[in-house]
C-alpha cells in the first residue's frame, strides 16, 4: 500500500518553492558559465519596433522572421505606413515568416489600437512603458489583442527599454520542465510568472536576459526536443528527466 501523499500545506509549498528557487540559481550559474554569459543584447530596436518583430517571430525561425522584418521595413519606412497599407501588400512583405496571411492583419490591428490608445495619428513609440511598474507595463501590452506574455516580455526586455521582464520560448520552457522547475502540464504562457518568480527580485535586465538566453541555448545545443544529449549535460545532476533517461531499465524476470 502506498503511503499517503504529503499535504499541500503552506509550509510544504514554501519548502518546495525554496528548493526550486535554489535549483534555478544553480542552473543559471552553470549554464551561464557553459555558454559564456554575459550575453550581448541582440536587438537595439525601439519598443514598438520590437513588438512588431516579436509578433513576426511567433513559431518562426529567427532567420526567417528577421528577413520578414527587414523586408517590411524596407517596403514601409514608418509604422503608420504599415498600418494604412493594403493588407495583401503587408502580407507579401512578410512572406518569409510563417502564416503571413494571419500576421499581416494582426500587426495592422495592433498598430491601429496603439494609435487609438495614444491618441496620435501615428503609433507612439511605447517609451512611456519605462515609467510603469513591470506588471502594469506587461498588462498594458497584453490587453492588446494578439499580444501574450512572451511578446510583452520580449518587447520590454529586448528593446532599448531593457526592462527585466523574462520571456519564455519553447526551448526555455522545455529545459525548465525537464529540470522540474515547473510542472509537466504547465504551458508556456503560465510558465512566465512561475519561472520569473524563481529569480531574485533585484535582478537587472542583463541578469534576466542572461538567464533566458542560457536556458534557451541549452535547449538548442543540448536539451533537444528529440534525443537530448543528456550524457554531456552540465546540469544532469539537477534533472529528473535526464537521470531517468540514462538509468538502465531492469531486465524483467520470467
Amino acid at each position: 500500500m502506498k503511503p499517503p501523499a504529503a499535504p499541500f500545506t503552506p509550509e510544504v509549498l514554501a519548502i518546495d518553492f525554496a528548493a526550486r528557487q535554489a535549483k534555478a540559481l544553480l542552473v543559471h550559474a552553470r549554464l551561464c558559465a557553459e555558454y559564456g554569459a554575459p550575453f550581448r543584447f541582440f536587438s537595439t530596436k525601439d519598443p514598438l519596433s520590437e513588438l512588431i518583430s516579436a509578433l513576426l517571430s511567433h513559431r518562426t525561425k529567427n532567420a526567417e522572421s528577421h528577413r520578414a522584418y527587414q523586408e517590411l521595413r524596407a517596403t514601409y519606412p514608418t509604422w503608420e505606413a504599415v498600418r494604412d497599407a493594403p493588407t495583401e501588400a503587408v502580407q507579401h512583405a512578410i512572406r518569409a515568416c510563417t502564416w503571413p496571411e494571419q500576421k499581416a492583419p494582426r500587426i495592422q490591428a495592433v498598430l491601429r489600437e496603439i494609435s487609438e490608445r495614444c491618441g496620435t495619428d501615428a503609433p507612439c513609440s511605447l517609451d512611456f512603458l519605462a515609467e510603469m511598474p513591470i506588471p502594469e507595463a506587461r498588462a498594458w501590452l497584453e490587453s492588446i489583442s494578439g499580444v501574450g506574455p512572451k511578446t510583452s516580455a520580449a518587447t520590454l526586455l529586448f528593446s532599448t527599454l531593457r526592462i527585466p521582464a523574462m520571456p519564455v520560448d519553447s526551448h526555455h520552457h522545455r529545459v525548465a520542465q525537464r529540470l522540474a522547475l515547473i510542472g509537466p502540464k504547465v504551458g508556456e504562457g503560465p510558465a512566465h510568472k512561475l519561472l520569473a518568480d524563481l529569480l531574485p527580485p533585484g535582478w537587472d535586465a542583463q541578469q534576466v536576459y542572461d538567464h533566458h538566453e542560457a536556458l534557451m541555448f541549452h535547449g538548442q545545443k543540448c536539451c533537444y526536443f528529440s534525443a537530448p544529449a543528456c550524457h554531456r549535460c552540465v546540469v544532469l545532476d539537477q534533472c529528473p528527466f535526464g537521470q531517468a533517461r540514462l538509468t538502465p531499465t531492469p531486465a524483467s524476470s520470467e
